[in-house]
């Protein structure tokens, strides 16, 4: 059966907003809408955004939720098909062919031997198609690679099917949830946006940021968590060479409680930048902004 069909509160939007809570992932509306047509339609969902706005986390939860295997593709320039799909295990290959010299085996029968299955590395891709329950196949960073992998993953998410020349076809056996992260490094092309759902995935807003900072840290106060959320707002403000995401206040929020802080001061700001700030020069751009930032914590 779908996982999806096993849960009747994955079958409204409003269900799904409820189990994500229950994880500790705050769902809005939009997010809850587009997990519930992927999981309707079997269509892949594309979702861009800023880095660290928890698009990756979209697929763990929903992974989480359906109680299914996370598959991961982590895309990277240079990425090629038989990293992401499989390749023939060549030193086992070599090994079986040296043993067996002297066996009396015709060469085609040897040849047969070490082109199975027994020889055959997975990558995520083809491990997605190959499992007895419906996995998430987690496509991140798609913006990486380059439009010729672009084109070839067309053609498996329309199909999902591979062919191996010495196997022959594999067809998926169940079709994976397919989730795609982009960060806009990259354009992508109209094809592959025409075939998936889409989804924007901005940084919260205020009330919805202080929200996840006390659902991921049940022990952070009200008050720690707002100011926490009001002074990586006003850094999202400034032309930050890398701004600070929803990761970086989830990680900030769980140093000061790992230093014992249960308030902020511009004294424990200054050492904890480390935690949110990861550049030289914007360092130093938000250390000409203390002033406003010190008002911030008051």
């Amino acid at each position: 059966m779908n996982p999806a069909e096993q849960n009747p509160l994955l079958q409204s939007v409003e269900g799904i907003q409820a189990v994500l809570r229950e994880r500790n992932y705050i769902a809005d509306l939009p997010l809850a809408t587009a997990l519930r047509l992927v999981m309707a339609l079997r269509k892949p969902l594309l979702v861009e955004g800023p880095a660290g706005v928890g698009k990756t986390q979209v697929a763990k939860t929903l992974a989480e939720v359906l109680d299914t295997r996370l598959i991961r593709l982590q895309c990277y320039e240079g990425l090629d098909t038989a990293q992401a799909l499989y390749e023939w295990n060549y030193p086992k290959q070599m090994l079986h062919i040296r043993l067996t010299e002297n066996s009396g085996e015709s060469v085609a029968q040897r040849e047969a031997e070490i082109f199975s299955e027994a020889y055959l590395l997975r990558r995520p891709l083809l491990e997605a198609i190959l499992q007895d329950r419906p996995p998430v196949l987690l496509i991140d960073e798609i913006d990486r690679t380059d439009e010729e992998f672009e084109a070839f993953l067309l053609e498996l998410l329309a199909e999902f099917q591979v062919t191996i020349p010495e196997l022959g076809t594999l067809k998926a056996r169940h079709r994976p949830y397919v989730i795609l992260t982009s960060n806009r490094s990259r354009e992508l092309s109209d094809a592959l946006r025409r075939r998936c759902l889409y989804l924007w995935q901005n940084y919260p807003s205020f009330e919805k940021e202080v929200e996840i900072i006390r659902a991921r840290l049940p022990g952070i106060n009200e008050r720690l968590a707002q100011k926490i959320a009001r002074v990586v707002a006003h850094l999202r403000e400034l032309p930050l060479n890398k701004a600070p995401g929803v990761a970086e206040s989830l990680d900030w929020a769980e140093a000061l409680l790992s230093l014992h802080k249960d308030s902020l001061d511009m004294s424990i700001l200054e050492q904890t930048w480390g935690v949110i700030i990861k550049d030289k020069d914007d360092l130093a751009l938000v250390e000409a902004h203390k002033a406003r930032l010190a008002e911030l914590v008051v």
